[in-house]
């Protein structure tokens, strides 16, 4: 962490989650990086929460229950790379109109990203509750699945709306360095969630039992909520971007300057989780034991990095408010700092997986074919957390800056040009079996990262205009 005294730290902690104005593009860059990722990691954490509740909940009526939530997330996967694009571009231009001291570009590029937000909502959410059922089946739903889920996928695919505002709002509140407010936000809609899931599934009091549909309704209302005090706070003096009755128009130049950063942005996000989508099928080309421990690690892997997307999405504000206040070498060095910081958390995370890896799998199966092969999995994948750390934060200062290009084409050759050839010919030529696929990930993981490094060293990044 920043070297700072104890005490100092911990008043820096504490103000990070109370929420103060502070100006980040002077002063001490460690005490900013606690301020901005301390609230983004509990943010992040909120967010993964949303699904966690609901499979908690679903798993008491049975396998086709979760089945049905499940496969559910799995479509939602085109959703939130479109909700992510969205709020690469939102952040990067509220970002640098709040370094450039025009709160009133600020809240002008928000609006314009509420409008495409909702634009876009109106098509996923319309095609959502018009092809639940098919695109459940087209999944691999059994009938059952189907018919116990089409509800739920209804309510989860129509509430888009929601998905995408929630991400595109608190994009609103990271860029102009509010992250105590998307924090607050999560932390609202979350609780509703927790409250109305078990009411509406099960039918506790005057609710109507649902079922695996209830799940659908509490989450939705959830968010709903959340997306309500965004707007609240957004119309309110409460943080740096406040959205006025003259903001409230469509601006085309502003909206096809996002369009252009977001599409990036997008395929950036849908080239990256695809790229796992493939490895899955890889490694489903063994046993199902070999999938499960496989789904098993990387589960306990993504966990294990919501502290880092934190100090990645800091290290993004950093950048755009730099630029805007035409300080691109501190732009740089808060990248460095945040990069440092970061590769300390995920060594020593990745250093307790390596030494300690069975009674962490311990904790999902007992069945010794899957334990052996998310073991074999964490370890493998564990030993490239340095390198994820620095590649985390690269990608996220270069979408901080507006130039989503870069990511995406790094992302194109080393997952889909080195990682998924690489995985298929180690497993199956070489005869490995699911051992090569997780050799393969941490290799095209480093790979990534230095490439990423070099470029962000050449600084084409600095002149980005947006």
């Amino acid at each position: 962490m920043p070297r700072t005294s104890g005490s100092t730290f911990w008043r820096a902690v504490r103000e990070s989650v109370a929420g103060t104005e502070q100006d980040f593009t002077s002063g001490n860059l460690g005490r900013a990086i606690v301020l901005l990722s301390i609230p983004m990691v509990l943010e992040t954490c909120m967010e993964a929460l949303f699904g966690i509740v609901d499979v908690y909940f679903v798993s008491s009526l049975g396998a086709d229950a979760v089945a049905a939530v499940g496969l559910t997330e799995s479509v939602m996967t085109l959703v939130y790379a479109l909700a992510m694009g969205l709020s690469i571009a939102t952040t990067a231009m509220v970002s640098r109109r709040v370094g450039e001291k025009d709160p009133d570009g600020a809240a002008l590029a928000a609006t314009q990203s509420i409008v495409l937000s909702l634009i876009a909502a109106s098509v996923t959410g319309l095609a959502g509750v018009l092809a639940a059922p098919g695109l459940l089946r087209v999944m691999g739903a059994s009938r059952a699945v189907v018919g116990i889920g089409t509800g739920y996928t209804m309510w989860i695919l129509g509430g888009s709306a929601a998905v995408l505002l929630l991400f595109v709002n608190n994009a609103v509140f990271r860029g102009a360095g509010d992250a105590v407010l998307a924090m607050r936000v999560l932390w609202f809609a979350n609780a509703i969630n927790i409250v109305l899931d078990p009411c509406l599934i099960f039918g506790w009091g005057p609710f109507p039992r649902l079922g695996v549909t209830g799940a659908g309704v509490a989450t939705v209302i959830g968010r709903s909520a959340g997306v309500v005090y965004q707007f609240v706070l957004l119309a309110r003096r409460q943080g740096r971007v406040r959205i006025r009755r003259e903001h409230l128009r469509f601006d085309p130049a502003v909206a096809g300057r996002l369009i252009r950063v977001s599409t990036n942005g997008f395929f950036q996000n849908f080239v990256s989780t695809a790229s796992w989508v493939g490895l899955v099928r890889i490694v489903s080309l063994f046993s199902s034991a070999a999938v499960a421990g496989y789904t098993i690690a990387i589960r306990i892997i993504v966990f294990s990095f919501m502290p880092s997307w934190g100090l990645s999405n800091a290290a993004a504000t950093l950048v755009g408010q730099n630029l805007g206040a035409a300080q691109p070498e501190r732009a740089a060095r808060s990248v460095w700092v945040t990069g440092f910081y970061n590769m300390l958390f995920l060594a020593l995370a990745g250093a307790i997986f390596v030494i300690f890896p069975a009674p962490l799998v311990g904790l999902f199966t007992s069945d010794k074919a899957v334990l052996k092969t998310g073991i074999d999995c964490l370890r493998y994948l564990a030993c490239g957390y340095p390198f994820y750390a620095w590649g985390m934060v690269m990608v996220q200062s270069f979408n901080g800056a507006g130039d989503t290009a870069t990511p995406t084409m790094i992302n194109l050759v080393c997952f889909w040009l080195i990682e998924i050839p690489l995985a298929w010919a180690l497993a199956r030529v070489l005869g490995m079996g699911p051992t090569g696929v997780f050799l393969a990930i941490p290799i095209a993981e480093s790979a990534f990262t230095v490439v990423a490094m070099l470029l962000f060293r050449r600084g084409r990044w600095k002149t980005k205009r947006i």
